[in-house]
């Protein structure tokens, strides 16, 4: 994936998902002596909008059919694509999505408190770069999900990764790195379920 492009869509989660954004997305490529964020750590939705089908993926093996994986405050982990993820137990459902420098972006990402989403609800980011996209976001559920999918258009359920924070802090991240999955055409709906298999929260957005 190009690291010039880094689109988060915050803010199509925060009109479907009723809720606030909750990454900070820093792309240094783009912008070596500012990173791409906002007041309230949004980075501007970039993907263009067209019209086309992506083309089906097969369905993967899950890597968190057990749930979300438990990591340390402020841990990088390697999302796909050269970037890297942090959870911060700074402020509200608060993730940092970053690249080259990611201490730095950490340290960014610090100054913002995050935005509270909606009890049982999710949030939606996509990186783009030509034909691979990387897919972030967070969630805020009653029942930590056991598994949580991803799908483009009317394409296959794929199983994302999940993280949280040690304890029970009632939100965690998701992320899915799909190289080849074409360019961003399509609605993308994001789904997390508990272990019976049962709806917890889904959240659809499409390009711009």
């Amino acid at each position: 994936m190009s690291r010039r492009r880094l689109a988060v869509a915050g803010a199509v989660a925060l009109v479907l998902a009723a809720g606030g954004g909750t990454a900070i997305a820093v792309d240094r490529a783009a912008s070596p002596a500012a990173p791409a964020t906002t007041r309230n750590g949004l980075s501007p939705a970039a993907a263009p909008a067209q019209n086309g089908a992506a083309p089906a993926q097969p369905r993967a093996k899950s890597p968190s059919a057990t749930g979300p994986r438990v990591v340390r405050p402020y841990e990088p982990v390697d999302i796909g694509r050269g970037a890297k993820m942090a959870l911060l137990p700074e402020g509200r459902q608060n993730y940092v999505v970053g690249y080259d420098d990611f201490g730095a972006d950490v340290e960014e990402a610090r100054k913002y408190p995050g935005s509270s989403i909606r009890p049982n609800s999710l949030s939606g980011g996509i990186g783009t770069g030509g034909d691979d996209i990387l897919f972030t976001g967070a969630y805020r559920t009653d029942t930590p999900p056991a598994r949580m999918t991803v799908r483009i258009g009317r394409g296959p359920e794929t199983e994302a990764a999940m993280l949280r924070l040690p304890g029970r802090p009632g939100w965690g991240t998701y992320y899915l790195d799909r190289p080849g999955a074409g360019p961003w055409r399509e609605p993308v709906t994001v789904t997390a379920y508990d272990g019976g298999g049962a709806v917890l929260a889904t959240l659809t957005f499409g390009p711009r």
